[in-house]
């Protein structure tokens, strides 16, 4: 059943992202690198695993809040709600809301966050886009790194947390960026 559940999220994601890119990269492959990272962390926790599947949807598909409720339930898609912009709002306060969001939300969401940023930083290689759009994805991934890191490292229960943050840490140095630990 549970199996089922994750393999039900992948298979939707893949659905209402199908086409779609990202710099080069597409959704499904980013989504599936995000996975990827939180098993290698060690989670087995399915609503987290599902949720990885879901981390964009919200943000870059038709689909809404609901039809996460619905489809996948209250867990997975608070989860999934509070590591997402809300994109019905202007950017400026968006990003400000977004921030608020992120630092309140629960340790398992930032921990899909976590990954998400992890699989947006190596994705860089295959961003086909100026420059200055790559120099902010990099500034606004260590700030929200920034923001949820010390409650990451808080938590024993995934000792694999540093290889990821170490690993943020090369490409911020790579881009001429500080350090976050």
């Amino acid at each position: 059943m549970f199996v089922e559940l994750i393999k039900n999220a992948e298979l939707f994601a893949k659905n209402c992202h199908l086409g779609k890119t990202t710099n080069g990269v597409t959704y499904t492959q980013h989504l599936e690198d995000v996975v990827n990272r939180l098993k290698s962390l060690g989670v087995i926790d399915n609503d987290i695993l599902c949720a990885g599947w879901l981390c964009k949807i919200l943000e870059n598909t038709d689909t809404t809040f609901d039809d996460v409720y619905e489809k996948f339930g209250n867990v997975v898609a608070v989860l999934v709600s509070s590591i997402s912009k809300d994109m019905t709002i202007p950017r400026k306060q968006r990003n400000k809301e977004f921030v608020k969001q992120l630092k309140d939300s629960s340790f398992d969401a930032k921990l899909i966050k976590l990954c998400d940023i992890s699989a947006d930083l190596s994705d860089l290689k295959f961003f086909k886009t100026s420059k200055s759009k790559i120099m902010r994805q990099i500034r606004q991934n260590r700030h929200h790194l920034q923001l949820i890191k010390n409650d990451l490292l808080d938590n024993s229960q995934y000792p694999q947390i540093y290889t990821l943050l170490n690993s943020a840490n090369t490409t911020f140095k790579a881009y001429g960026q500080r350090n976050i630990l």
